[in-house]
C-alpha cells in the first residue's frame, strides 16, 4: 500500500507540508510552474533550498502581490488575522488602523515576519473564498479538499471566538495566502496518489502569542479546537509551532497518529521554516510501501428504542456523509422485552467528537458508548479494465480483485442488458 507519513516533531504549517511533498516529486519546479499557472489572484508559488542544523530541505513561500505574508514566513499562517463581525454596523469597520498586524506576534516561531503592510483591511468570507477555488484550473475532487479544509478552519474560528461561521471574515491578503498553501497540499496530495496517510504526534510548542487582537495561549484557540481528537503535546519549545491551517490539513486528510509504521521508504522530503531551533525546523514526510498493516478505530455504539426507521436511515446517512468509516444497525431486545436497535459508527480518532454530536443530534439516545479496536487490513489499490473501475486487494498471503459494482450497473442500464450480461460483456 502507498504510505505517506508526516514526521511532526516541529508542529505543521502549510508552507512546510508543501514543500515536503514537494521534495517527493521527481520535478519540483514543474509543478511550481503548474501551481503558478493555476490563476490564483495575486499570488506566486517560490521554492527555495536551505539547512536546518545542517540537514538539507526546501522552503516555500508564498507571494501574494510580491510581498511574503500571513503564514509563509514559516510554519505559521496566522489565522489569528480573521475577523468575527456581528453585522449590525456598516462595513467600514471603523478599523482605522490599517492593520499593521504587529505580527510580532511573539512568533518566535517558524517566521520572522515584517508586516508592516497597510492593506486597507478588505476580507473575505468563505462565499469569496468559495469563489475563488472555483475558479482555479483544478480537478473538482481537489476543490472539494480544499474547501473542506478551510471550512475546517472557519468552523474552528467561529467556535473559538462563540460566533456563527457566516460572522467568519478573513483578512484578504492571508486568505490568498492561506488558500495557496491548502490549495498546494491538496494538489500535491493528489498527485502522489498516497492510499494511506499518518502522521507523528504534534509538537504545537508552548508559551503565548502576541496577535494585533491581544496575547493568545499556544495553541492559539482555533488550532486548540482542530487539534481535538488528535495527539499533540507542548514539548520544550516556546513559540507557536502549529498553525490553524496545519493543523486542518492534518485532520482532514491523516487518518493514523502514532509511531511510523514499518514501511519500506523509497523518498524522503524536507519541508523547512524560517526561524532556526535547536532542533532542526522541518517537517518530514516519507513515502514508501506498506503491507498487511494494523491501524486503530473507534466503534460508537448505542442503543436506541424510540426511533422509526425512516429516521434512523437518515441519522446512518449523515454520519456516513460526515465522515465515519462505517455505519450500521443490529436489532437487539432491550429492557422490558422492547425490540430495539443497536447504532454503531466505526469512525477514525480525528473524526471522534464530529460523530458524537452528529449521533447525539440525529438519533434519540441519551448516552453512548466507544471502544477503541484494532484493525487489519489488506493493502489496496484500484485500477480500469473496459473503463471499469477493477478494486484490488492483497496482504497477509491473499489477493481479491472485485470490479465496481456501480460502473457495471451503469453499464447494464445504457446497455438494457443484466447484470450477468454486462460482466461477461466487459470481461471482468
Amino acid at each position: 500500500m502507498k504510505t505517506l507519513y508526516l514526521e511532526c516533531n516541529m508542529g505543521a504549517a502549510g508552507d512546510m507540508l508543501t514543500a515536503a511533498l514537494l521534495e517527493l516529486l521527481p520535478d519540483p519546479a514543474a509543478f511550481v510552474k503548474r501551481f503558478n499557472a493555476l490563476g490564483l489572484p495575486k499570488t506566486a508559488m517560490q521554492l527555495e533550498k536551505t539547512q536546518k542544523c545542517g540537514i538539507s530541505g526546501s522552503h516555500v513561500r508564498m507571494l501574494v502581490a510580491g510581498r511574503e505574508e500571513g503564514e509563509s514566513g514559516d510554519a505559521h499562517e496566522h489565522h489569528h488575522e480573521h475577523e468575527h463581525h456581528d453585522h449590525d454596523h456598516d462595513h467600514e469597520h471603523g478599523h482605522d488602523h490599517h492593520h499593521e498586524h504587529d505580527h510580532g506576534h511573539g512568533h518566535d516561531h517558524h517566521h520572522e515576519h515584517d508586516h508592516g503592510h497597510h492593506h486597507g483591511h478588505q476580507h473575505a468570507t468563505m462565499e469569496r473564498i468559495r469563489f475563488i477555488v472555483d475558479l482555479l484550473d483544478i480537478e473538482d475532487c481537489i476543490k472539494e479538499d480544499i474547501m473542506a479544509v478551510y471550512s475546517l478552519i472557519a468552523e474552528a474560528e467561529a467556535h473559538a471566538h462563540g460566533c456563527d461561521i457566516r460572522d467568519i471574515h478573513f483578512h484578504e491578503v492571508g486568505t490568498l495566502d492561506a488558500i495557496a498553501d491548502v490549495t498546494a497540499v491538496c494538489m500535491l496530495l493528489h498527485e502522489l496518489s498516497v492510499q494511506r496517510i499518518c502522521a507523528s504526534p504534534v509538537h504545537v510548542g508552548r508559551g503565548t502569542v502576541k496577535c494585533a487582537h491581544g496575547i493568545l495561549p499556544v495553541p492559539a484557540p482555533a488550532t486548540a479546537c482542530l487539534l481535538q481528537g488528535i495527539p499533540s503535546y507542548a514539548g520544550e519549545i516556546d513559540g507557536e509551532l502549529c498553525t490553524p491551517t496545519g493543523a486542518a490539513l492534518l485532520k482532514h486528510f491523516v487518518r493514523e497518529f502514532g509511531p511510523m509504521p514499518v514501511m519500506r521508504t523509497e523518498r524522503i522530503g524536507y519541508g523547512c521554516g524560517k526561524k532556526d531551533f535547536p532542533v532542526a525546523n522541518c517537517i518530514r514526510a516519507f513515502l514508501g510501501e506498506t503491507e498487511g498493516e494494523t491501524d486503530s478505530v473507534l466503534e460508537l455504539s448505542c442503543n436506541i428504542d424510540d426511533m422509526s426507521a425512516e429516521e434512523l436511515a437518515f441519522a446512518c446517512e449523515r454520519l456516513m456523509d460526515a465522515g465515519a468509516r462505517d455505519v450500521y444497525t443490529t436489532a437487539v431486545g432491550m429492557k422490558k422485552g422492547r425490540p430495539g436497535t443497536l447504532l454503531t459508527v466505526i469512525c477514525d480518532a480525528a473524526h471522534r467528537d464530529e460523530m458524537i454530536r452528529l449521533i447525539f443530534k440525529h438519533s434519540s439516545t441519551i448516552g453512548l458508548r466507544e471502544s477503541e479496536m484494532r484493525r487489519y487490513v489488506l493493502s489496496r489499490r484500484e485500477e480500469e479494465q473496459n473503463g471499469i473501475r477493477i478494486k484490488k486487494s492483497d496482504g497477509y498471503g491473499v489477493s481479491r480483485s472485485k470490479p465496481e459494482f456501480e460502473d457495471i450497473a451503469a453499464y447494464a442500464k445504457a446497455h438494457g442488458l443484466s447484470l450477468r450480461e454486462a460482466r461477461a460483456a466487459l470481461g471482468v
